[in-house]
């Protein structure tokens, strides 16, 4: 019997991440390129590899708790069928049981020998039974009942419990498992919000405004909408909030010289430039030559003229810079640990114990950038993640032990509600709170 290909499709991604260590985003784009698939079959591979990755410790809880076989014993290609299947039978109400179990049989029989086919059909079969009466009311700790129940590694639950307390801290791991809004940010170089709005609208598209930025657009149902002309003629960027705050927070003008040493892929370094009406210099650097050719492919799109790109090791100082910027952005390699509900493999290969050897880097770049700045200039440090040893403890040790550096106050760059949680000097934001990506963002003044 023949395998659905979407299913089949997203297995052999699942297998790519699960075994091989790929990246979830790189393997989802490289196979639903497929020209044979269509658009409700490239939405429902994205759905069911997300989906899968995002639970999996619940799923493998699952398996362990329903299987009659050993879990070390199951071979990695039934074991992904399985997480698949028990994922389409406890989280996705669309697909009928019946589908998810005999679609998972079929994979079996491709991908198993003939004992993996009875296995999985008795096994699936068994929890699309129970599914309804599935709890965690054994677990008696806190930190693993909240690992097992909203899938993240325990040491991670255990972390998060002693930062933030119990309740924001199951919040936070909700929202991780959530779909983020799909995000752009319209391209003021070549029209206005409100233009692209009703001409998103017109092509059927539901859009709005954004909850903060005043060029960022929500769009309900992007499926098609980067593969249009309006993305190919540049009219958007597609960008959370939070990516444009840190920009935004910089302030750049027109006229000014801007460096941003981490500016692959180029998101921040295009709205810089917009910001600037593609008027004065960006020199923007990044380590390795195929991801400077994402920044000029970007700005090229955009309409943008300004952006000079160099390959610089971030944490060296290049003396051609030095005391030329009036504006530096550094944007920092980080855990990712604020982005879950774009990546969730993140969070089943973070290291903690390497953290600290993370933050040393992160510091390197912030004092090798900083000379960049010139007498009365602006830098600014930005993360994607949500740990204090990647964001406060690094700039403040960086105020502390840089005389020449000044917290500067954010409050005035910030809309809204978002001033409510400004520190001196920067802001932490989360998805859980704010409804955008968890960010740390901090302005830092060079005194005269």
């Amino acid at each position: 019997m023949a395998v659905d290909k979407a299913r089949e499709t997203a297995l052999k991604i699942l297998y790519e991440i699960n075994e091989q260590g790929a990246y979830s985003n790189i393997a989802v784009k490289d196979h639903i390129s497929d020209e044979k698939l269509s658009g409700i079959d490239r939405a429902f591979i994205s759905e069911l590899v997300y989906g899968t990755i995002c639970w999996k410790l619940t799923l493998d809880w699952i398996i362990r708790k329903y299987s009659t076989v050993k879990f070390r014993k199951i071979s990695p290609w039934v074991l992904n069928i399985l997480r698949m299947g028990i994922y389409q039978l406890v989280y996705l109400d669309k697909v009928p049981p019946s589908a998810a179990v005999n679609e998972s049989v079929n994979l079996a029989r491709k991908y198993g020998h003939k004992g993996s086919v009875s296995f999985v059909n008795g096994l699936l079969r068994n929890i699309a039974r129970q599914k309804d009466s599935i709890n965690f009311s054994g677990i008696k700790d806190t930190d693993e009942l909240l690992s097992v129940k909203y899938s993240h590694p325990q040491p991670l639950v255990r972390k998060l419990l002693k930062l933030y307390g119990r309740d924001f801290t199951e919040q936070l791991l909700m929202v991780n498992n959530s779909s983020p809004e799909f995000t752009i940010r319209v391209n003021t170089l070549k029209t206005t919000r409100e233009e692209l709005i009703n001409n998103l609208n017109e092509r059927g598209y539901k859009s709005v405004m954004g909850k903060y930025s005043n060029n960022a657009i929500q769009v309900e149902n992007p499926g098609g909408l980067v593969d249009s002309d309006l993305h190919r003629n540049g009219f958007f960027q597609v960008q959370d909030e939070s990516s444009m705050l840190a920009v935004e927070i910089m302030d750049p003008k027109p006229g000014m010289t801007v460096i941003d040493v981490c500016s692959a892929p180029g998101g921040k370094t295009s709205y810089m430039a917009q910001l600037m009406e593609n008027k004065g210099f960006i020199h923007a650097g990044d380590i390795y030559p195929h991801r400077m050719e994402l920044v000029q492919k970007n700005a090229e799109r955009l309409g943008i003229t300004i952006i000079n790109t160099y390959l610089l090791d971030a944490a060296k100082t290049f003396d051609k810079f030095v005391e030329t910027a009036d504006r530096v952005l550094v944007d920092v390699p980080c855990s990712g640990l604020g982005i879950l509900r774009r990546k969730p493999d993140i969070k089943w290969t973070v290291e903690f114990d390497r953290l600290s050897g993370l933050s040393e880097l992160q510091y390197q770049i912030l004092k090798s950038s900083s000379a960049y700045v010139k007498p009365g200039g602006v830098l600014v440090y930005s993360t994607c993640t949500i740990m204090p040893e990647e964001n406060q403890q690094v700039v403040k040790k960086f105020v502390s032990e840089n005389q020449g550096f000044e917290f500067d106050d954010i409050k005035k760059f910030l809309p809204g509600k978002l001033t409510n949680y400004a520190e001196k000097g920067y802001i932490q934001l989360f998805p859980n709170r704010d409804g955008i990506d968890g960010f740390f963002i901090c302005r830092m003044v060079k005194k005269s």
